[in-house]
């Protein structure tokens, strides 16, 4: 099949304007498994929102747990980029209706204090990068009609991103075990995901370290003061309106978020 990149950009564009999400790209738009086609489509949108104005802050990966690759067919992580208009504050309300079809997960957040030029780095070049290090939650979000999605789909609609919530309790490295934290994800007081910091490929570090050299190959690589969310501790879970959710992870605190209620 043909490769329509404008086209796949388009759907896209058009799902976010309306509200009303497309059909999958994959044997449409985009043939299967064609990631770097996906990315072109990517590129073309993230370079639309810098366009309006919007402003780079960093980037997140997915797909880092063997459960989230292996629900698509795959063996790799993915990537999207992140830009200040994704970002809610810790505890203020999403209106209901600003996403299409939003889930919840908790991540570990990475604050850069250097650049990140190299394509290779080691354990030490990262530890020496990181400022600091936040929890978050990473409202996901799918412009694909009933989340079916495949690599290229998710690619292509920059990594299912919809927004982020910060916490405000900025940890050093040295005072956290980032494979051995435990997460806990609360609605309502009751836990509905649960994990640890090596559900993101081993550990979040990993996930870093291939988000590196992912970005250097591609001429865009991590700066100071970059954001980088570093994938699922645990299972993600699908956001009700009017619910409020609460991360707590061992040794970074906690964050939350709420959604408004549908209109009656």
């Amino acid at each position: 099949m043909s490769v329509d990149i404008e086209a796949a950009n388009r759907e896209l564009a058009e799902a976010r304007s309306s509200g009303k999400p497309c059909p999958p790209l994959r044997g449409r738009l985009l043939p299967e498994g064609d990631v770097e086609s996906a990315y072109r489509v990517q590129q073309l949108q993230t370079r639309a929102w810098q366009g309006r104005g919007e402003r780079r802050v960093g980037a997140k990966i997915g797909l880092t747990s063997r459960a989230a690759q292996e629900s698509l067919g795959v063996h790799q992580p993915d990537f999207g980029l992140l830009t200040d208009a994704m970002a809610v504050g810790d505890g203020v309300e999403v209106p209901f209706g600003r996403l299409l079809q939003p889930k919840v997960e908790a991540e570990i957040a990475f604050v850069l204090g250097r650049d990140l030029t190299d394509e290779r780095v080691t354990v030490v070049d990262l530890i020496r990068a990181v400022d600091h290090v936040l929890p978050a939650i990473e409202i996901v979000d799918s412009r694909i009609a009933g989340w079916d999605i495949s690599i290229v789909d998710t690619i292509a609609d920059n990594a299912s991103s919809g927004l982020f919530v910060l916490g405000t309790t900025p940890r050093q490295l040295a005072d956290v075990d980032l494979r051995l934290c435990g997460m806990v994800l609360e609605h309502a007081g009751e836990p509905v995901s649960a994990g640890a910091g090596a559900a993101s490929m081993g550990n979040p570090l990993n996930a870093l370290e291939w988000l590196v050299g992912t970005l250097v190959r591609a001429g865009d690589p991590l700066r100071a003061g970059d954001l980088v969310l570093s994938g699922s501790l645990g299972p993600v879970v699908p956001a009700t309106p009017g619910a409020a959710y609460e991360a707590r992870i061992s040794g970074l605190g906690s964050v939350r978020t709420s959604f408004g209620r549908e209109p009656s």
